[in-house]
């Protein structure tokens, strides 16, 4: 818990952009008065979803990608807290835990050079410790019966985010990922691309839907490895966007039956959606509005037990969009859940 920054009153109203006449959700949301028994804490607090952010890109590192994820939270931030409060966006039932504070992994990998092998085996050993933080922080969220949106950082979080959620419900959990990778590399040491792969070694992952894997990005033996597993489906984004021989509803539907009938997590990595700065921005992938009828569909399902959001990479010029972005992601999941909370007590 050494990681862990929690988010205080002070900041939050440092980010608030007031205006008269108007509720910003950054006035209502619940923030916790003390970084100790954060469990005991969370579980006596009437608060539906937490959200902690993981401002690290050491696992883009150490799988040779582009940095830059790391900035994703302050960006949300920024956006999130500005956005109405109103019956819709419904920030009294949010908590914002704040972060784990990743600066000293991101300094020695500011050290490192990236052409020398020996750089990328120390990045990969710094991901084990932020493994450790992530499934700390994720199992006392879902312990204390609350569901955490997770605003990453890189892909590498998967693995602590489904390890924690299984250790919490003392079973293993499903998980849907709506990605152009499959992130089920080899265990080669740790990195952005095997969070699912390590987790489904160590039997922390059960069921496993990759939602738009993209052909052009999946090595032929990766590819064959996939088709074998019994436990893995996948819908490519060829199948589903470019022939449309798969039609999105049918195919979340389908996505919904292979994970949804025990605990699962929801996995969004931005690398999916067309034109969005990440570690591996693509000009061909899901509209925004794709991602947010992904995220809005699997937010109203009893057993999703946790939001990730992921690979965001901002600029200073693109900071604002990517804000906007997640903060839309981060409403639908929980407009989502509440809804069909509501439907459900009135039959």
């Amino acid at each position: 818990m050494d990681k862990l920054v929690l988010f205080n009153k002070i900041s939050c109203d440092n980010l608030i952009n007031k205006r008269l006449g108007e509720s910003k959700f950054g006035e209502h949301i619940q923030i916790l008065p003390s970084i100790s028994s954060i469990y005991d804490q969370l579980l006596n607090l009437d608060v539906t979803h937490v959200i902690i952010g993981l401002p690290e890109d050491v696992g883009v590192y150490a799988n040779y990608g582009k940095t830059g994820a790391s900035k994703a939270w302050v960006a949300t931030l920024k956006v999130l807290l500005n956005i109405q409060s109103n019956e819709f966006t419904r920030a009294n039932k949010v908590l914002i835990l704040g972060h784990l504070d990743f600066s000293e992994e991101l300094l020695k990998m500011s050290e490192l050079d990236p052409s020398k092998k020996k750089s990328i085996n120390k990045a990969r050993k710094l991901v084990n410790d932020i493994d450790k933080q992530v499934t700390f922080i994720v199992e006392q969220i879902v312990a204390a019966g609350k569901i955490p949106i997770i605003i990453g950082g890189g892909h590498n979080n998967a693995y602590g985010n489904i390890k924690g959620t299984s250790l919490a419900l003392k079973k293993p959990i499903n998980a849907i990922n709506f990605d152009a990778h499959s992130d089920f590399r080899p265990e080669e040491g740790r990195h952005s691309g095997n969070g699912f792969s390590y987790a489904y070694a160590e039997g922390f992952l059960k069921n496993y839907y990759i939602f738009g894997l993209q052909r052009n990005y999946s090595p032929d033996k990766l590819y064959k490895t996939l088709k074998k597993l019994k436990l893995i489906k996948f819908a490519t984004f060829e199948d589903l966007e470019v022939s449309k021989k798969l039609k999105f509803k049918d195919t979340l539907e389908q996505a919904l039956t292979h994970v949804g009938n025990t605990a699962f997590g929801v996995e969004l990595d931005c690398d999916a959606i067309e034109n969005i700065p990440s570690s591996a921005m693509t000009p061909s992938g899901f509209s925004v509005n794709r991602a947010r009828s992904f995220v809005s569909y699997f937010g109203k399902q009893e057993n999703a037990k946790y939001l990730h959001i992921c690979e965001a990479a901002p600029t200073k010029k693109t900071e604002t969009q990517v804000g906007k972005l997640i903060t839309y992601l981060i409403i639908d999941f929980i407009n989502a859940f509440e809804e069909e909370a509501a439907s459900l007590s009135t039959q």
